[in-house]
């Protein structure tokens, strides 16, 4: 079972959706963290130079000019799901998809043959109706044994609108946390090699829009980028916090039989040195806030010897739940200021900083990239860049800040979750 995650590329401020990653690491599958694809080049666009070669099972200038593929088309179907949601869950709701599409095992299954086109520009079905999508639109390609799925993500209607999804009142809140995907199911006995056909249609459309735009995509050696990557320290001051004693120590928690431990907790970021859970509120006069023994931003390595570094954040949340019965709780901690510095080193415009960011919170990251060495963490909301506060800052010009960044570049983050908690955007939901 094969998860394709699309890293999505900007080369200049007029696309404004996301920061571009070091094309040579393209496409970057198997990623934990999904993001969007670039944007396609424009009609008028011609190429510098004959498309470089791209790693994968086409030649690039076929993908230009598009590809065919023989399957079935089983259905389509809707699910709601979180903005940034890990590659597991991602899988999950693939095989969801497929479950709500395929019949009980020995009954006939539905299905129309069609030819599956694939482009740089677009991917459709040439003889129907049923699916016609730009490439930028499709966020995650699954294929599970000769199934392909392909997920594009649709914009959530606005309140007024006829369209809306429905739900109960209590749920309004986790209903503005959610987009709709809709969700395409295909059966090909080359179901892998369509997964693979669309990851390097992206990466070959990114290599194009790079050339569109007057840049040569082999300006940057592979050689020189892995030079500067050996010039830095992994995780920015990471490494030292977590090597400090004095931050590393283990809390005793007096409650009730029955009592909740009375704390919310998020995920710490993918790209954090240690991927565990963080304290991201407090009970008033729970047993953790009465104890003044945890403050906001405390990492929980582990709870009465269970480890949770590298858990999901639920299966965390079900093992403090399993606790309530409990009097006494140990919890080993890393005393962690709420706030995350990051120091991003560029030298030029050349290094791709190699992470996304959609309204302020990063939604990607290149693994191994300037950007994961400088301790930029996926799903962390970004409060500051150089000093300068973009809360209250437009998505358009936090990306042209950042794309034109260079040199040493500050940025002071959080958990988006947390941020939500503390700027009142949410309710939070003790445990």
């Amino acid at each position: 079972v094969l998860l394709y995650t699309i890293f999505a590329v900007q080369a200049s401020a007029m696309f404004s959706k996301l920061l571009p990653l070091h094309p040579l690491s393209l496409p970057h599958l198997y990623s934990p963290i999904p993001s969007s694809p670039p944007p396609p080049l424009s009609p008028t666009s011609t190429p510098l130079s004959p498309p470089a070669p791209v790693p994968g099972p086409c030649d690039p200038e076929d993908l230009i000019d598009g590809i065919i593929f023989a399957a079935n088309y089983l259905g389509s179907t809707q699910l709601l799901s979180d903005k940034t949601p890990s590659k597991n869950v991602r899988m999950m709701q693939a095989q969801e998809a497929v479950s709500h599409i395929k019949t009980p095992e020995g009954e006939a299954q539905p299905m129309t043959e069609v030819d599956l086109f694939i482009s740089t520009q677009r991917i459709k079905v040439l003889n129907e109706t049923m699916m016609d999508h730009t490439l930028r639109t499709i966020s995650y390609i699954a294929d599970i044994g000769n199934i392909v799925v392909l997920m594009a993500r649709r914009r959530m209607p606005r309140p007024d609108s006829t369209d809306s999804v429905e739900v109960s009142e209590p749920d309004q809140e986790e209903k503005q946390s959610q987009y709709k995907m809709i969700c395409h199911v295909f059966e090909s006995e080359d179901a892998q090699l369509i997964a693979q056909s669309i990851g390097q249609a992206f990466s070959v459309a990114y290599q194009e829009f790079l050339r569109a735009n007057g840049i040569n995509p082999e300006d940057l050696s592979q050689r020189e980028y892995s030079d500067l990557l050996n010039t830095q320290d992994m995780y920015n001051d990471d490494l030292i916090h977590f090597s400090k004693s004095e931050n590393c120590k283990d809390v005793y928690i007096e409650k009730q039989k029955g009592d909740i431990l009375g704390v919310v907790i998020v995920e710490s970021g993918w790209g954090s040195i240690l991927p565990t859970v963080i304290i991201a509120n407090m009970m008033h006069a729970g047993p953790s806030e009465k104890s003044g023994r945890l403050n906001i931003g405390d990492q929980i390595m582990s709870i009465n010897g269970t480890s949770l570094v590298g858990l999901p954040l639920s299966t965390c949340q079900t093992i403090i739940k399993g606790l309530k019965n409990q009097s006494r709780i140990k919890l080993n901690i890393v005393r962690c200021p709420p706030v995350t510095t990051v120091l991003i080193r560029r030298p030029d415009l050349r290094y791709q900083l190699g992470f996304s960011v959609q309204n302020g919170i990063i939604c990607s990251l290149m693994r191994g990239g300037i950007a994961e060495r400088g301790g930029v963490r996926v799903g962390h909301r970004i409060i500051e860049i150089n000093s300068q506060s973009v809360v209250a800052t437009p998505h358009e010009k936090i990306v042209h800040i950042l794309s034109n960044a260079v040199g040493e570049i500050h940025m002071k983050t959080m958990p988006a979750a947390m941020y939500r908690l503390l700027t009142a955007q949410e309710q939070p939901v003790y445990i």
